[in-house]
Formats: structure tokens, sequence, C-alpha cells
């Protein structure tokens, strides 16, 4: 009799099933949406880069290249946590990691640039001051948190024992 109370009944298998076809569902059409948004990103990237080659590489048009690229790399490392998730079941945190130190050195390059830009000024007002402040508490921040990534990534390496990349299955 306890053999038969610990067996799923047909009711939980059936909502088991429905819920697992569900979430591949799920997970497959926001890869899709994903891939296509990527696919745009690269596109916009690379009419970005024409442009910047045409305005003979001023730092802007550079910034705005990079950005774009970072982002995109953005996407395509949140794509693969998707795809690791489809086919191991599980969600790991290094992606996030990776996506995390990659939007702040996205955000270090461009708080440096338009400080700058602000500071190449000849007159140094109150205002400037100011934002020059805010700026170099933001990028001491930002430098914090990528040790914090970094550290914690290099850690996460160190502490798997088959040195794999996080979510690859053995055997594959």
């Amino acid at each position: 009799m306890a053999d038969k109370s610990e067996e799923p009944g047909a009711l939980t298998r059936a909502s088991t099933f429905l819920f697992l076809h569900t979430e591949h569902a799920i997970y497959a059409i926001l890869g899709l949406l994903l891939a296509v948004t990527a696919l745009l990103a690269l596109f916009d990237a690379g009419r970005l880069t024409l442009e910047a080659v045409h305005a003979y590489g001023r730092a802007p048009q550079l910034l705005e290249v990079v950005d774009r690229l970072l982002f995109l790399l953005m996407l395509v490392e949140i794509l693969h946590t998707v795809r690791v998730s489809m086919r191991s079941g599980r969600l790991t945190c290094e992606p996030f990691l990776i996506v995390g130190l990659i939007a702040s050195i996205r955000r270090v390059l461009v708080v440096t640039l338009q400080s700058a830009e602000v500071m190449h000024g000849q007159d140094w007002t109150p205002e400037k001051e100011a934002l020059f402040r805010a700026s170099m508490i933001e990028l001491g921040v930002l430098a914090g948190l990528i040790l914090a990534l970094v550290l914690s990534i290099f850690l996460l390496h160190r502490a798997r024992d088959d040195n794999r990349p996080a979510g690859e299955e053995s055997g594959a």
C-alpha cells in the first residue's frame, strides 16, 4: 500500500507533461525572438560600423559601434542561456554573471566618453565639476562591480570539478 501512495497519479503525470511541454514551447519562442533581435542588432551594428568608417572613426561613432556590439554580445549570451536551459533543464548562474560583466563594461565605456566630451570645454563650471565627481563615483562603483563579477566567475570555474563551461552536459 505504501508503494501505491508514492506513485504519481494520472493527473500528476498529465500536468507534469503539460507543464514541461509548455515550458519548452515558451523557451523555444523566447529563443526565436532573441535570435531575431540579435540578427537585427547585428545588421544595425554593421550599418553603424559603415557610418563610423565614413566619419573617419570619430569617438562618438566608434563608441556607438562598440556599444551596439556589446549589446549584441549580451543578447547572444542570453540566447545561449536559453539553449542550455532547454537542453539541461537547469538554470545556471554563470551566463548571467557574464551578461552583467558585459553590461558593466558597456556602461564604463559610455560614462568615460560622456565625461571626456564634457571635460574638453575651456570653462570649468560648477555643473561640470558635479558631473565629473558623479562620473568618477559611478566609475568606481562599476570597477568594484566588475571585480566582483570576475571573481565570481573565477570561483565558479574553480569550484567545478570537470572544468567544463556552465550548462554543458557530459558526453556532449
